[in-house]
């Protein structure tokens, strides 16, 4: 959600303290409505959305592309709908308006109850053309008992004497039955606003990993039959606390990547299989002062290190951008703020490459480890908005959206006349509508565009996947099959591909793999049978492809589908039988002093820095050589490569 507040950060001898404090933010002081603001007749920039049973769930990924069940493309064209997550600004009585964000005391519950009919909200979601709906909540809100004031939900009586989580279900409920496809959101783990040094800077920002996962576990289930929950998008704008920073991949407690992927595998294993899991980039590391390292990763790390799996079609990645943020901004005025551009301070084209290079060439980049689908889950303005680099901003970002096809959410869909004019939606206490579907909001014309611009409808032909396998901390077995097996390595760290999924690279060093299904649908046969090799009984007599080197090769008929190590010592390579006979042809493709991997590297960098072999996409994988003599690590130095047929 938008930054509404500085980051203040002094710098002392012993250590650098971060401050909080009240900033002039998008939107800083209750706006009064403007004359002729008010709801029209016939709205100039109504868009019609889909009729519900035109698409059908689950959804899942092709390439760049999120289908729906018939395979047919759905593009979330969404809003967030916020409010459960909370609004209190941190400071002062909870009870006091005054200190909720813009004045809205939303209850934990999502905005605009009190004020509107659920049907009357939902039926104007679809006049906005929008069809899916991103829902934030909180962890406390899961937890909460007590029941929600009467006057939260004046509009709607018949949720009177709910607790916010039963409001919460009511609200999924009639968005799934309307034909919104709603992707539920943690935003926060306590019931405050968002997003600055507020205690929710991380999942587990006083809470454990454990627990967080655990409601991501119970909220899934919960909504396991409501048939247009789609998606989970793990945790909102991950980013530094006064001591520390997240990071992508070192396997502490901070290390976001590895905590996304332990959730989205207990969710898809334990709760609901069907959800599409959206994992959002890093939102800021460091310190915002000029001359200390700062910046936004957004996606970048995942060009290095990308997610795996249990269901290769089950990835989302996605992003933020605000006009008054920066690639290396953090939004702050005043104390705090640095003289590195904001996005809105880009030139068209600048800014263009920027949104590439941060977030859009996941899914532009096509035929790689991390190619996926991107949405940018949030962005937005404000209709009061004046300022000339704020606007072409606007203007700007959704011409990138339309021309790029993109998936996209906007923030936010409702909030309260005179409060906040950043909302698509603005309701006042008689329940009169405000806002983007009025003639003199300024922000329709780029609006109208996003949603009636050309886009990719209908079919989407199935693409490779690629994949990767990673052992950094332990293991990565992906495939549902080999868990349901158990340990087949005990004290090993392990790697299997998910299923349908072979490898068909190794790097030398590092432990990574790399998985796809090119050339070959779910190649392995029916049933569970696997062959763990540890010594050299296939090489056939007379087959030796790695004179003088240990080769733990498949037998015949079988494939590589994981591989395990002991340090750095290759410990077993898993195989699988095939459903149809493969090719025993071969050769060997050796990778223990250079790169050796086809010309066009499908599957793009899977072990950045180390030496990498991997078959063509006519080939699988039979056998894995390494050597243990004096010098050498045990590393993987060679594959066995043959053709499928």
């Amino acid at each position: 959600m938008p930054t509404r507040r500085t980051l203040r950060y002094l710098t002392g001898i012993a250590s650098i303290l971060a401050l909080l404090a009240t900033a002039p933010g998008p939107v800083a002081t209750a706006q009064q409505p403007t004359t002729g603001e008010a709801r029209t007749t016939a709205p100039a920039t109504s868009v019609t959305t889909p009729a519900a049973d035109s698409w059908q769930p689950p959804l899942s990924t092709r390439g760049r592309y999120i289908v729906d069940a018939k395979g047919d493309r759905f593009r979330l064209k969404s809003a967030n709908w916020d409010g459960a997550q909370g609004s209190w600004t941190g400071s002062g009585s909870v009870e006091d308006p005054a200190n909720h964000h813009s004045g809205q005391n939303s209850s934990g519950i999502p905005l605009g109850l009190d004020r509107v009919p659920l049907p009357t909200l939902l039926a104007d979601f679809h006049r906005l053309g929008i069809n899916s709906v991103r829902l934030p909540f909180s962890n406390e809100m899961i937890h909460a008992t007590a029941t929600v004031p009467d006057s939260a939900v004046a509009a709607n009586t018949q949720l009177r004497g709910k607790t916010p989580l039963q409001i919460f279900d009511a609200v999924v409920s009639a968005l799934s039955r309307d034909g919104f496809a709603v992707i539920l959101n943690n935003h926060t783990n306590t019931t405050r606003w968002c997003c600055g040094i507020d205690g929710n800077e991380r999942w587990n920002s006083g809470q454990s990993t454990e627990r967080w996962i655990d409601d991501w576990v119970f909220m899934a289930r919960r909504y396991a039959d409501v048939p247009r929950v789609v998606g989970a998008d793990l945790y909102n704008e991950v980013r530094r606390d006064v001591l520390d920073d997240p990071n992508w991949g070192l396997g502490d407690e901070h290390d976001w990547y590895t905590a996304a992927q332990r959730a989205a595998d207990r969710i898809l294993t334990e709760a609901d299989p069907d959800l599409l899991i959206v994992i959002e980039g890093i939102n800021w590391t460091g310190i915002p002062v000029d001359g200390l390292p700062h910046e936004r990763p957004t996606l970048a790390p995942a060009r290095t290190l990308s997610h795996t799996l249990t269901d290769a079609h089950k990835l989302v990645y996605s992003a933020h951008f605000y006009g008054y943020t920066g690639p290396r901004h953090s939004g702050a005025t005043g104390i705090g703020e640095t003289h590195d551009p904001r996005y809105q301070d880009l030139s068209r084209d600048e800014l263009y490459r920027v949104l590439t290079d941060q977030a859009f060439f996941v899914a532009e980049d096509s035929g790689r480890h991390y190619t996926a689908p991107v949405w940018i889950s949030e962005f937005g303005i404000g209709s009061a908005e004046t300022g000339t680099a704020p606007r072409a901003w606007f203007t700007n970002i959704t011409d990138y959206f339309a021309d790029h096809d993109a998936d996209f959410a906007y923030w936010p869909l409702v909030g309260w006349e005179g409060h906040d004019n950043w909302s698509l939606l603005r309701y006042d206490s008689a329940g009169r509508r405000y806002g983007i579907l009025d003639q003199g909001d300024w922000r329709g014309t780029a609006w109208q565009r996003l949603m009636t611009a050309p886009e990719r409808t209908g079919p989407v032909d199935r693409v490779p996947v690629w994949r990767m396998l990673v052992t950094d901390h332990g293991d990565h077995v992906q495939s549902l099959i080999e868990r349901g097996r158990g340990d087949w390595d005990p004290g090993a760290y392990k790697a299997a591909c998910p299923d349908g999924l072979r490898l068909i690279g190794l790097s030398h060093t590092a432990g990574r793999g790399l998985c796809t299904d090119t050339g070959a649908d779910d190649p392995r046969a029916p049933g569970t049978a696997h062959t763990v090799v540890t010594d050299e009984r296939y090489v056939p007599a007379g087959g030796d492809w790695a004179s003088g080197y240990t080769k733990f090769q498949c037998p015949s008929d079988q494939f590589l589908i994981g591989y395990s190590r002991r340090g750095g010592r290759v410990s077993a390579a898993l195989c699988a039988p095939a459903r149809t006979p493969l090719g025993t042809t071969g050769r060997t493709v050796w990778f223990d002093r250079s790169d050796n991997r086809p010309a066009d590297a499908a599957g793009g960098d899977f072990a950045r820095g180390a030496y990498k072999g991997q078959c063509a996409d006519g080939e699988y994988a039979a056998g894995i050589a390494f050597t243990t003599r004096v010098g050498s690590s045990g590393s993987p130095d060679a594959l066995l490569c043959r053709r499928l047929s």
